[in-house]
């Protein structure tokens, strides 16, 4: 019997080996010190209100994978509280690395990040990203219900602030179309969705923290024209009274901002 067993098992013995090869390289990559999450999510500057402003100061960055690289050379820039900026370029300039360093997911290695006059990396991390909203050009969606998907902004909003958002978003009216309305399962990473419903759906996820500070990648780039004019709409009214960084390639998603930098 025992035999019988090890023979059935026998073709897999070769997968279970790649299995092993690849989670050890999988679990070396986790088990690698991290600098910033790491850090004492207790600790940290906190502010009872973030005001928003921005400021790049001489900053020089390369990716620790490829720290020959440069990719921000001696970049300055700044946003006032309230305005709306874009970022402009050819891919590889180091846009979205822009957005990465706003949110610590990597620290620049000269000059300075500030937001509202501080060193980024003073304030508390968890509290920090609290304050910022992101929409991303590709938005993550889990096989779960429209309403779990956007109450991963803030787990404890109440229905009429989800609705809200929605709204906001302009994505209240699609949803109340559908069969189960808030209930309507998406499907694994939104698969039940059109690209421009995913992206409301993510944008009222991103407004439902109200974050001052709001981070727009590319988050038109793959919509078809009429999407992108709905989509487009909702971002220009969410952008209304916060800080935005806008990375972009299409002179339509642009048009509004107050200073363009390329």
């Amino acid at each position: 019997y025992a035999f019988l067993t090890l023979g059935q098992a026998s073709p897999y013995f070769q997968a279970l080996y790649e299995a092993r090869v690849a989670a050890y390289g999988i679990w070396k990559i986790i088990d690698e010190p991290s600098y910033i999450n790491n850090v004492d999510f207790d600790k940290g500057l906190t502010k009872d209100n973030l005001i928003g402003d921005i400021h790049f100061s001489n900053v020089y960055f390369s990716y620790p994978s490829r720290s020959d690289v440069p990719i921000l050379n001696n970049l300055s820039f700044h946003i006032k509280c309230g305005q709306t900026v874009a970022l402009v370029g050819s891919s590889g300039s180091g846009k979205s690395t822009c957005v990465q360093l706003l949110q610590r997911f990597y620290d620049s290695q000269l000059g300075s990040v500030l937001i509202d006059g501080k060193q980024i990396n003073q304030y508390n991390l968890k509290w920090l990203r609290k304050h910022i909203g992101v929409v991303n050009q590709e938005p993550v969606l889990f096989h779960t219900t429209i309403r779990e998907n956007i109450l991963l902004g803030s787990d404890s909003a109440t229905n009429e602030q989800i609705y809200e958002v929605a709204k906001m978003a302009n994505a209240h009216d699609f949803i109340m179309q559908l069969p189960n309305k808030y209930e309507t399962l998406v499907g694994e990473r939104g698969a039940a969705l059109s690209g421009g419903q995913k992206q409301r759906i993510a944008i009222a996820r991103a407004l439902l923290r109200d974050p001052k500070i709001l981070l727009l990648d590319e988050a038109t780039s793959a919509l078809d024209y009429e999407s992108e004019k709905i989509v487009q709409k909702a971002l220009d009214r969410v952008a209304q009274g916060r800080t935005t960084l806008i990375i972009a390639h299409r002179l339509s998603t642009i048009r509004n901002a107050d200073k363009i930098i390329v």
